[in-house]
């Protein structure tokens, strides 16, 4: 996994990496595992729009990045945008649990071993003011799987396939900007009922307060649900809501979404009431139940896991399958 640190202005940020990763002979648009279609190119110009109105700040960082590359904008837009919307997309388990000593929040990563070096881990710090400071994680760039804000808001998504797709926000880069425009659960849940949503995902969200909220969430639709007598949300790769299950695609191969809630949900079920550090690296790291226990011959892995202790404002990620790599702190973020 690559660390990276960030700061100025989103296009400072974008111009300096990309500049950066050209000078190393490394160029993105050589490197992007899919084909760059005319429907990528189509779509990601009738997202842009909304992108302008709503989230200009990502579109000067993804400038920056291509004047530092010398490539159009608009083939990253192309990629940027349509992720999560066109599949191929990660898979992946998400879970909160926020109790009166403890306020949790973990999530695994699964994606393709071919692409795992890619990964990064991200600091990032803006100069405008205009937005908080963040660290994330992500299995591409700009956008975001998931991270933690200096408010100590904390996010994370699990994508679905989707049911249809339409212009506007994606996964990645709606996480992105929670991380950067929201202090608090309740300040999400307001800005995803206002925001046009271009792909099929599930928010987890935590904040320092203790605030927890599941969100599933398409182009037709969002839903929000709240812990129930216990104290826990989470998510895999399908929606269980009543009102969105609708939207689910039962025909597409979602790497055993249904097996890994089930997990989750049974040890969440017993344990999350007196809930702590020890017992979310057993559930993430698979000795409660499958839940990254892939065959890696197939291709697939769990390629990081991360806790977000909100209570303690620490951080700690196992940068490869939980099952076989250790969690350790990391002290490099600062909280505000």
């Amino acid at each position: 996994m690559y660390h990276e640190k960030f700061k100025g202005s989103p296009y400072e940020m974008g111009f300096r990496w990309g500049s950066r990763l050209a000078a190393n002979g490394n160029y993105i648009l050589e490197n992007i595992g899919f084909p760059m279609s005319m429907e990528r190119l189509r779509f990601a110009a009738e997202c842009l729009p909304v992108y302008q109105n709503y989230f200009p700040e990502i579109l000067e960082e993804i400038h920056g990045i291509a004047d530092g590359q010398n490539c159009p904008p608009e083939m990253l837009h192309a990629f940027l945008f349509s992720m999560y919307a066109m599949p191929p997309a990660c898979c992946c388990s998400c879970f909160a649990v926020s109790t009166q000593s403890q306020i949790l929040f973990g999530r695994n990563s699964d994606f393709l071993t071919s692409l795992k070096k890619t990964n990064q881990n991200v600091i990032y710090r803006f100069s405008a003011g205009t937005s908080f400071s963040f660290t994330g994680n992500t299995t591409a760039f700009v956008q975001m799987e998931d991270g933690v804000n200096e408010h100590g808001l904390a996010a994370g998504l699990t994508s679905v396939y989707p049911h249809t797709i339409r212009p506007g926000i994606n996964a990645g880069l709606l996480l992105r900007f929670f991380l950067e425009k929201c202090r608090t659960t309740e300040e999400v849940l307001a800005s995803v009922q206002k925001l046009p949503l271009s792909s099929a995902q599930t928010f987890t969200i935590a904040d320092a307060s203790g605030s927890i909220a599941l969100v599933e969430c398409c182009g037709e639709k969002v839903t929000v649900s709240r812990p129930g007598p216990l104290p826990f949300v989470c998510a895999t790769n399908l929606f269980h809501t009543p009102e969105m299950m609708a939207y689910n695609n039962l025909r597409t191969d979602n790497w055993e979404a249904k097996r890994r809630f089930q997990t989750m949900d049974r040890f969440l079920t017993a344990h999350s009431p007196q809930m702590d550090f020890t017992d979310a690296v057993r559930l993430l790291s698979g000795r409660e139940g499958f839940l990254c226990q892939y065959d890696t011959r197939t291709g697939k892995d769990t390629v990081w896991s991360v806790i977000y202790d909100l209570k303690k404002r620490e951080i700690f990620r196992a940068e490869g399958n939980p099952g076989r790599k250790q969690f350790r702190i990391d002290k490099r973020f600062s909280f505000s």
